[in-house]
């Protein structure tokens, strides 16, 4: 099976703090909702008519998951890596096409085949981008990053019910979930904010978040937007977004 997909990012802040911004992506995959526990406020219609609860809807999410990730054995994509920094010491941009192989149980390779730009981009921010990519497919990595109640609390926050029109086609994506996600634990790794989850396949189609941790000292602010398409059987990434924010003070410390 082969994908088409393309991971574009605009980023303004240190290099420094763009390879370690990276380096994180790569492993997962917004907005910030309020805290978990909060006081109980009315529900809106858009969950009150919802078909199913939230435990229902996660229970889906995780066995269907776990469905597709033993059912996909092999899969080829064509990515390309785009990223645009502005700031000190001066503008830089890069742009690296690759292709990805993935074999399962746990093995994930790649070929470059081409790149241009800056070479600090290419070699600090999207050869380390790989590299994480090859780590986070390992037994140990993955359990703690997949989006299940071992790792995340949920909240459904959103039903967005399919769009008709009057010959009976759908006009949108479907019914989709909206879920509040919460890490239970503190890391870079895993992301708090927001998922949309198709309410037929049962698979994540959106995700506006950020880093469940500050990715760097020099880091006010990270989002990260996510969205997937549907490739037979399969959700792959279609379009993943990023943009860092930075402390103004912070840019004369040593880190």
């Amino acid at each position: 099976m082969r994908v088409v997909s393309s991971i574009q990012s605009s980023v303004q802040s240190s290099i420094q703090s763009s390879t370690r911004l990276f380096f994180l992506l790569a492993l997962l995959a917004g907005t910030l909702v309020g805290a978990f526990g909060a006081d109980p406020t009315p529900l809106p219609p858009s969950i009150t008519t919802a078909p199913l609860s939230v435990d229902q809807v996660v229970n889906n999410l995780v066995r269907r998951d776990e469905e597709r990730a033993r059912t996909l054995r092999h899969l080829e994509s064509t990515r390309v890596y785009r990223l645009s920094y502005r700031g000190f010491p001066g503008d830089r941009e890069a742009e690296m096409t690759v292709e990805a192989t993935y074999d399962s149980p746990a093995s994930k390779s790649f070929k470059v085949i081409s790149q241009k730009g800056s070479k600090l981009i290419i070699d600090r921010v999207f050869k380390r981008l790989l590299e994480s990519e090859k780590e986070a497919v390992e037994p140990e990595m993955h359990a703690r990053t997949l989006l299940n109640r071992d790792n995340y609390d949920f909240a459904l926050i959103g039903y967005e019910p399919a769009v008709v029109n009057s010959s009976g086609n759908s006009l949108n994506q479907g019914g989709q979930y909206v879920l509040a996600v919460y890490p239970k634990a503190r890391s870079k790794y895993v992301y708090r904010g927001k998922v949309w989850v198709d309410a037929t396949d049962f698979a994540v189609t959106r995700i506006e978040a950020e880093p469940a941790q500050n990715p760097s000292f020099w880091t006010k602010k990270s989002e990260i937007r996510h969205e997937y398409m549907k490739v037979q059987d399969f959700w792959f990434p279609r379009c993943n977004e990023s943009k860092l924010h930075t402390a103004r003070r912070a840019r004369h410390a040593d880190h």
